[in-house]
């Protein structure tokens, strides 16, 4: 059963920020600041390895099973076209 919050659609616009659109054709753009780039998403600040984004299974991914939150993307760019991470 298909989500409203379901990934349908992604591709990189520059490195840091994507466009993303779901489901129920929300459409808008996630911006990820140098400051999001720790942790697990540390591998996210090579331009090279960001261009590798995919939607695998309604989520936005990357090599190595790394994904972000659709619901959490829906409700930040329903609210102001973009979601932004830092």
């Amino acid at each position: 059963m298909s989500m409203y919050w379901d990934v349908i659609d992604a591709r990189v616009l520059e490195h840091g920020r994507f466009w993303v659109k779901f489901a129920d054709g929300l459409e808008g753009t996630v911006r990820m600041q140098p400051s999001a780039f720790r942790g697990v998403f540390q591998r996210l600040a090579d331009p090279a390895f960001f261009q590798q984004l995919y939607v695998n299974h309604y989520f936005v991914t990357w090599p190595g099973e790394l994904d972000l939150a659709p619901d959490a993307m829906h409700e930040q760019i329903k609210q102001s076209g973009e979601w932004v991470l830092s």
